[in-house]
């Protein structure tokens, strides 16, 4: 575990897989991550939503920050309230800010301030669909996605829905960036494969730090 605020005088590599597109090999300290996560579900529990047209989400999630992303039969949206505890939602820890703003300077993405973060739970056999992110209303902003626990594949394809995407390999630690031209890219995650880690046992967080509002 390469902690990017544990080793200030190491400067993490910084990949860049494709115009828009940077990844950060174990950057994070996912003990940390993880210990916080859990904390917040105690606040915010993950939970199964559902889309416009009736079908569950296979993926569970929750949100941290000022809004929080949530999907239901009145559509897909950020919401001020957890509706389901009718609370605000748990704010984003001041380390979880530092990290994603950091990343985002070194990939030309100045001053991103994330007031939402969407926190996905895979287990095995599950994935998520080829999608764009449209629900933010600054697309100048990024999106910086930070892996905890079983590798996934992440697929990045361009402007159109089909093609041969992009797959990128993340693993516990990373952190990957995507904007610019590549921040309303279609892109999807591959089925978890059954795995075990000794952080998530067979799971996969994924956090995703946004700017909605």
């Amino acid at each position: 575990m390469m902690q990017n605020d544990l080793f200030s005088s190491i400067t993490p590599v910084m990949e860049k897989l494709a115009e828009g597109v940077f990844l950060f090999r174990d950057y994070v300290d996912t003990e940390y991550f993880y210990t916080q996560i859990q904390d917040i579900f105690k606040q915010a529990p993950l939970r199964h939503m559902i889309t416009p047209g009736g079908k569950r989400i296979n993926v569970s999630g929750t949100s941290i920050g000022k809004a929080g992303w949530y999907s239901d039969r009145k559509g897909y949206r950020y919401e001020m309230i957890d509706p389901v505890s009718q609370k605000a939602w748990p704010a984003i820890p001041q380390r979880f800010m530092e990290i994603a703003n950091k990343a985002a300077a070194r990939a030309g993405f100045e001053k991103f301030l994330p007031d939402s973060c969407f926190i996905n739970c895979y287990e095995p056999g599950t994935r998520l669909t080829s999608h764009q992110d449209q629900d933010e209303k600054d697309f100048s902003q990024p999106i910086v996605s930070v892996s905890l626990g079983v590798t996934a594949i992440f697929q990045l394809y361009g402007d159109q829905r089909g093609g041969t995407p992009m797959n990128i390999p993340l693993h516990n630690g990373d952190l990957l960036i995507f904007g610019g031209i590549a921040r309303r890219y279609f892109h999807s995650v591959k089925k978890l494969e059954k795995e075990n880690h000794p952080l998530t046992g067979d799971r996969r967080f994924n956090l995703t730090f946004r700017k909605a509002l």
